[in-house]
């Protein structure tokens, strides 16, 4: 008798265990579905998602005009408004790329320059793209897609050969940071028109709430090449590897230099000096280096370090506040660096649209929130 009861409890047990389990299978199912509906729909209809047009932002009364009689004009078709002050140095250029994956953060980090800008009329943005992407047609082209949100928008878009940089990336330690398009800031002297001289690069998971003329009108004095925010404090021999501090005849490489930290989400460059150095060739040949002998573990990074750490000019750390993300591997929530703001950034493995919509949003991805302009279900719906 006693063995039939313990058997019956045993069995009503393995019931429940079961009818939880299944239970708990089912709540994360819908949890997961309904967190990545945005992809689902996507790769079941195979179109773009859906941005809701911006405001239109003008310039104050005392914005200087771009358009002078000795600007050279660029023909690019259709794009009139952008032809006539692509190469005025009165502008604000800004280069940015877009991937699918980063698109919506893409979008926002356009509004939040707009938006924030003193003269936003003056501002010229340049898109690199994948070339696949360049060749999409329809409502799926990248310059359909920005047009539709930003219609009064001065761009253009730059298709970028992937396999370019693809035969010289080396996995790193977050598969994202081997996307070949991650490798096109290091192309923008060759892909932007010569005449195009200073550019701000920026990344797509970042918000402004400054006048981006304030970032651009950075100096670079002497021969520097580009302008960043630097982080002396933070551990620089850890950007590389120990096979690379222990050969001396890599390790010179920064001998004479102070060497410090940058992130190179957000730089101003000067692209005449860049072409002039041939600095996208050094980089090449670091890469090339890495394929061979692994001697960093960071993505792109590491070769902007190897070539010009030590040797930018400085930016206000506001204008970087970077690491909103996490880290590489977990993406934690993360407070602000002490000090004043003009530019939140998102880097590292959480991105805020991503945790918004898994309903586990970090405190600071509420500053992003306003400026995302995903249409939700309910839009679509009104």
């Amino acid at each position: 008798m006693m063995l039939k009861q313990v058997l019956l409890q045993f069995f009503l047990l393995l019931l429940l265990s079961l009818f939880v389990s299944s239970f708990t299978t089912t709540i994360t199912t819908v949890v997961a579905t309904s967190t990545s509906t945005t992809s689902i729909l996507n790769l079941e209809t195979n179109l773009p998602p859906q941005f809701r047009e911006a405001p239109e932002f003008y310039n104050s009364p005392n914005c200087p005009s771009i358009i002078d009689d000795d600007v050279n004009v660029i023909d690019f078709g259709e794009n009139e408004k952008s032809s006539t002050i692509i190469c005025s140095e009165k502008a604000v250029h800004v280069a940015m790329t877009l991937d699918a994956a980063y698109l919506r953060g893409s979008m926002a980090a356009i509004l939040s320059v707009l938006q924030h800008s003193s003269c936003p009329q003056n501002i010229f943005f340049h898109f690199v793209v994948s070339a696949s992407a360049a060749a999409s047609t329809a409502a799926s082209h990248p310059c359909a897609i920005i047009s539709s949100s930003f219609p009064y928008l001065k761009f253009q878009i730059y298709p970028f050969d992937d396999s370019a940089a693809a035969g010289l990336i080396s996995t790193s330690i977050r598969s994202a940071l081997d996307c070949p398009l991650n490798y096109a800031r290091s192309y923008l002297p060759a892909l932007l028109p010569t005449c195009v001289r200073k550019v701000v690069y920026l990344d797509s998971d970042l918000v402004l709430v400054d006048d981006i003329a304030h970032l651009a009108a950075t100096p670079l004095p002497g021969a520097a090449v580009l302008a960043a925010p630097e982080h002396c404090s933070a551990n620089f021999t850890a950007y590389f590897t120990p096979t690379f501090w222990s050969n001396p005849s890599l390790s010179v490489t920064f001998a004479n230099r102070k060497a410090c930290y940058f992130n190179t989400g957000v730089m101003v460059i000067d692209l005449e000096r860049w072409r002039d150095g041939g600095y996208t060739t050094e980089i090449e040949e670091w890469m090339e280096l890495q394929k061979r002998m692994r001697i960093y573990e960071l993505g792109s990074l590491p070769p902007f370090l190897l070539v010009f750490a030590g040797n930018i000019a400085p930016v206000d750390h506001r204008w970087n506040q970077h690491g909103l993300g996490g880290d590489n591997f977990r993406g934690l929530c993360r407070d602000l660096h002490p000090g004043p703001v003009s530019l939140l950034h998102w880097s590292g493995k959480g991105k805020p649209w991503v945790r918004l919509d898994s309903n586990r949003p970090c405190p600071l991805d509420a500053l992003w929130a306003p400026y995302d302009l995903l249409k939700t279900p309910y839009s679509f719906e009104s």
